[in-house]
């Protein structure tokens, strides 16, 4: 007995026996087959009307099938042109781009908020204003330079104080005194002293 021709549906009638395999598929109905519809008609439409307009809808989606093929075909063929010509995809879109903000150029909201802007800009208010930040910025960058003056004269002051020369000194024992006469092959010295005031470092 073969496997493969036995009906194997639990809870058929004749399971176990052989059953012709060319009679138990002829009744199962295939999924998306046109011929076997199983959903019921829609009211008012005959047998006929739905075979015309089942025939009908596979030649459109033939249709659309082939124009997508065309299309495709098509699309690659620009595309090779535009290889040959050296136009790049960023090329395009610079194009566009220029395109697109001459057209805001030339459009009626543009020249509208350009001409009241225009008159904005030739208004007394604006000149005023203007003329008055312009003071204030000059006044502010005077101020500034003035007291960059001030702080610079000042340092130059502290550093040629004694309390500031006292200290470079002190400064420069340390170093000394840290280093040592081998930093970098040459003995380090005091600014002010040439000889350390101690020979031997406490540490």
């Amino acid at each position: 007995m073969d496997p493969a021709s036995q009906d194997i549906n639990l809870n058929s009638p004749n399971k176990g026996l052989v059953v012709d395999q060319a009679e138990s598929l002829s009744d199962v109905p295939v999924e998306g087959a046109v011929g076997n519809s199983v959903s019921p008609l829609p009211p008012g439409l005959t047998e006929e009307e739905a075979e015309e307009l089942r025939t009908e809808l596979t030649k459109v989606e033939e249709e659309i099938n082939t124009l997508r093929q065309v299309l495709s075909a098509k699309e690659r063929h620009a595309a090779e042109l535009k290889r040959k010509l050296g136009l790049s995809p960023l090329n395009e879109l610079s194009q566009k781009i220029n395109k697109s903000w001459q057209e805001v150029q030339t459009s009626n909201a543009y020249l509208s908020a350009s001409a009241t802007l225009d008159d904005i800009a030739q208004s007394e208010v604006y000149k005023k204003t203007q003329e008055t930040l312009s003071q204030a910025g000059q006044k502010t960058s005077a101020a500034l330079n003035t007291v960059g003056t001030v702080i610079s004269r000042r340092l130059g002051d502290m550093r040629n104080s004694a309390t500031f020369k006292s200290f470079e000194d002190k400064m420069g024992n340390l170093k000394y005194k840290v280093v040592g006469p081998k930093g970098n092959g040459d003995a380090v010295s005091s600014p002010t002293d040439t000889t350390p005031t101690q020979e031997n470092p406490p540490f």
